[in-house]
């Protein structure tokens, strides 16, 4: 299956707008492809698309949109190589990320499947005077969706799936940098019988967003990205009337007790640290060496970072991608140097790294910093690249009051060996995914994704039951048949149920 770039309407591609965008080779430094930048005309096109698909489609039956659902399931399975390829050819993580990565959208799917049980409703019989009272939650109208380029398949299947299955048209805009991967995941959804308009894609940069922000049709907004954006996009949302729940960045932490396995926690921030190179809001950027544990683990992640292998993510023996861009690449670079000039210790260098056989792709190598402290930059703001800093403390206080003062509250771990410290952990910890001695605590479908403090704006965290709630209104209804025959006459005190 071909993918073609350009926007996604009625379930034709358009080609609109009055600017192209470029789409690179992360691990090359080529330009493969360019993408339309949608401008106010191609969001209306996609929002009148949507507008008049959400008549038919909000009366569906919640079966028959499952089962939709279902045979897309099925589609995204029997194409998953050919998926992972074109996350892979776009972003460049490797292969076997890319597969794990849409595993992960895909038991979003799954559990829309079920969304005839997860829209049920709640009944009273009789509650008084003839009178039954019952629950339904209804679709909202048109939503959307901003989505990350670190995740061009995942995050997208955090959102479409949950507002589809809920009854509601979509019009997703996915990153500038990878949108072939949502593309191609539209065309399953036609060939699975989504009717046209219900799910409409434009490509596109600010320009895009901003329309999207002001539309008046727009009911909903779904975001993931970085804090900043997540703060503008929920204020102006709110400021426009709309629903929104917009995920921002992250620092996480893992707390290494001295009770810990050393091995286990080194291999737990190798992976966590330097997958993806670093590109995941739910990557460990800091690790948080308690008491007398810091020399041994740095020694083991030495060792472990010297083994890592770079390079292009096609090749089955790579473990660690490019970076997005050359500009990223130059910003994480930069964050490297503030380290240096702070005072820390880089006792692992990447910044010189060379892949042989793609000497103009964006890479940068595993950077670790020791004797990092709460004042540097390297610290306190969002690198996204990887780049792996250890905090020393002397106690388990310590690190509590070091996670919990930090500004972001996303995700942490602990790894330790003692259930009383694990479960006071958890309990304290200001954070919304928390781990023991799991590193990266990314819910199930069936739970729900999101963080606290700065890393999250809006009152519902994404997926899972807190994703229907988002995408659909509660509305209760009180109903009495009496006998033609009775008359009770006028009342004018407040309804009461005696």
């Amino acid at each position: 299956m071909n993918t073609s770039i350009g926007h996604r309407i009625d379930a034709d591609i358009v080609l609109g707008g009055n600017r192209f965008l470029p789409i690179f080779n992360p691990a090359t430094g080529d330009v493969i492809n360019q993408a339309p930048a949608a401008d106010s005309e191609i969001v209306n096109a996609a929002v009148r698309s949507a507008e008049r698909a959400f008549v038919s489609w909000s009366e569906t039956s919640a079966l028959k949109r499952a089962r939709v659902f279902f045979k897309f399931k099925s589609l995204l399975e029997a194409n998953i190589d050919e998926l992972a390829l074109i996350i892979t050819t776009e972003h460049g993580k490797v292969l076997s990320d890319a597969k794990g990565e849409i595993m992960r959208g895909l038991e979003v799917v799954e559990f829309a499947c079920g969304i005839p049980q997860l829209l049920k409703g709640q009944h009273s019989d009789n509650i008084g005077g003839g009178i039954d009272n019952w629950s339904l939650r209804q679709p909202i109208g048109v939503c959307a969706g901003i989505t990350p380029f670190n995740f061009p398949a995942m995050v997208p299947m955090w959102m479409f799936p949950m507002a589809i299955a809920c009854g509601n048209t979509f019009i997703l805009k996915p990153s500038e940098r990878d949108p072939s991967a949502s593309l191609f995941m539209a065309q399953l959804l036609d060939d699975a019988g989504l009717p046209p308009g219900v799910l409409n894609i434009v490509t596109g940069d600010r320009e895009a967003v901003g329309e999207i922000l002001a539309h008046p049709s727009i009911a909903a907004v779904s975001f993931v990205g970085s804090t900043p954006i997540a703060e503008h996009i929920y204020k102006t949302c709110a400021s426009h009337g709309k629903r929104v729940q917009a995920l921002g960045g992250a620092k996480n932490h893992l707390v290494v007790m001295p009770d810990a396995n050393l091995d286990q926690a080194a291999d737990g921030l190798v992976g966590a640290g330097y997958g993806s190179a670093g590109e995941r809001c739910m990557a460990i950027s800091v690790a948080v060496a308690v008491g007398d544990t810091a020399d041994a683990l740095v020694d083991k992640l030495i060792q472990r970072i010297g083994k890592l292998k770079v390079g292009d993510g096609t090749d089955p023996a790579a473990q660690m991608g490019p970076l997005i861009t050359a500009e990223h690449r130059l910003r994480v670079l930069d964050y490297v140097e503030a380290g240096i000039d702070s005072g820390a210790k880089l006792v692992v260098d990447g910044r010189n790294l060379h892949v042989t056989s793609r000497p103009n792709g964006f890479f940068v190598g595993p950077c670790l910093f020791d004797h990092v402290t709460p004042n540097m930059s390297i610290y306190k703001e969002e690198i996204f690249g990887p780049v792996l800093s250890v905090v020393r403390v002397e106690n388990f206080q310590d690190a509590i009051e070091l996670v919990n003062s930090h500004e972001y509250g996303n995700g942490v771990a602990c790894y330790t060996s003692d259930g009383g410290t694990a479960r006071e952990f958890s309990r304290r910890i200001r954070a919304g995914m928390v781990g023991i001695n799991v590193p990266i605590p990314v819910p199930m479908a069936f739970h729900s994704f999101g963080g606290w403090k700065r890393s999250l704006f809006g009152d519902q965290h994404i997926y899972g039951e807190e994703g229907v709630r988002f995408y659909t209104r509660y509305k209760s209804i009180m109903q009495r048949w009496p006998d033609n025959n009775v008359t009770r006459g006028m009342e004018f005190n407040m309804p009461t149920h005696k």
